[in-house]
């Protein structure tokens, strides 16, 4: 039996649902595959995303970033955790080298921390990362570049480079420097198309449109505040957004996932970030995007997404003061386009075969 040992970064739960698909594809492969999973993540949030029964650690494998809200970084109190991190590296080795040697894996998995490619590098573990970024690169692309000490960009380089395998999932970030990457196709869930059957629960003219508000589970973030009634259109969001408002529906009223509730809009209002962008090219959904502004990956996303579905972009203030109207009709107005194929979960998934095989 093979032994997948899957570490991930809890910086939200973007990075556990970018590589889920592929752990399906994995365990599809090899169905006595045992997962180990760690990461501060809820397990009930993991247990939705993971195939089967997994054994968790909820304990952090690196640091993540500190966000105020879907759209804004900490990034000046996120610096020296990353530096106590380094300072303390030793003992965090240590640490995560026991991990393995009380249960060896046959192979580690890391979106996208780097100490456990480290330890594996050190016990002659097959080690790959799969994420469209790495922490290297989002730092070195930061507000806080400048102060980034000599030891965090080595450690974090060498890391990172020396792993057997770094698979970059379309869009992604160049990552020029990286000696051992190989490119896949996007990953993304896919839905069947619930349009009619939600239509017909709502009681939805035809001329209505659908559109999932997408931002990550954030209290007290409310994008419609100040958004006036938009005829024709119908909100579907994902918790209590738009409360009190007679053209919201939450996707617990209707008893569908975001998944099924993307697949059935006409459009998407979202941030820059890799899984709303992939699984919206994936469905043909059109975009209307909230510029992140500091955030280094967002041009990459942003780069390819327009090269497969209607996108617009609008800022922050805009979307704070209501201003939505003009450029989400503009969107409905073009529909949607032709889906991307999501290859990129298969992909991985062989490539990761390659190295429990030892080629």
């Amino acid at each position: 039996m093979k032994h997948l040992f899957l570490a991930v970064t809890a910086h939200g739960y973007g990075h556990l649902a970018q590589v889920a698909p592929v752990v399906h594809a994995l365990a599809e492969r090899l169905p006595a595959l045992r997962i180990t999973l760690q990461g501060n993540i809820d397990f009930a949030v993991a247990r939705a995303r993971l195939p089967g029964d997994f054994r968790h650690l909820p304990e952090a494998a690196d640091v993540g970033l500190l966000i105020d809200g879907p759209l804004s970084t900490r990034w000046e109190e996120s610096l020296p955790p990353y530096e106590a991190f380094e300072a303390a590296y030793g003992h965090h080795l240590e640490r995560q080298l026991r991990l393995f040697e009380e249960d060896p894996p046959d192979l580690v998995l890391a979106d996208v921390p780097w100490l456990p490619l480290d330890a594996a590098r050190s016990l002659g573990i097959p080690a790959a990362a799969l994420c469209s970024l790495n922490w290297y690169d989002i730092l070195a692309a930061s507000p806080v570049a400048n102060r980034l000490s000599a030891a965090l960009t080595h450690r974090l380089k060498s890391v990172y480079a020396s792993a057997d395998l770094f698979i970059r999932p379309a869009p992604s970030m160049p990552m020029e420097w990286l000696p051992n990457a190989k490119d896949v196709g996007p990953i993304a869930q896919q839905a069947a198309n619930k349009k009619g059957w939600i239509r017909e629960r709502l009681a939805l003219p035809d001329d209505h449109r659908l559109v999932l508000m997408q931002f990550g589970g954030v209290d007290g973030f409310d994008p419609l505040a100040e958004a006036p009634l938009l005829p024709g259109v119908r909100w579907l969001v994902t918790r209590h957004e738009g409360r009190g408002r007679t053209d919201v529906t939450r996707l617990s009223q209707l008893g569908v996932s975001v998944i099924e509730a993307l697949a059935a809009s006409d459009a998407v209002l979202t941030k820059a970030g890799y899984g709303s962008f992939a699984e919206a090219a994936c469905h043909g959904i059109p975009v209307l995007s909230v510029h992140r502004g500091d955030w280094p990956e967002e041009p990459w996303l942003l780069g390819w997404l327009r090269e497969r579905v209607p996108v617009r972009e609008i800022g922050l203030p805009a979307l704070l003061g209501g201003r939505l109207e003009e450029p989400l009709r503009e969107l409905l107005r073009g529909g949607r386009a032709t889906p991307v194929e999501p290859t990129g979960a298969d992909e991985s998934a062989n490539l990761l075969l390659g190295l429990l095989a030892g080629q």
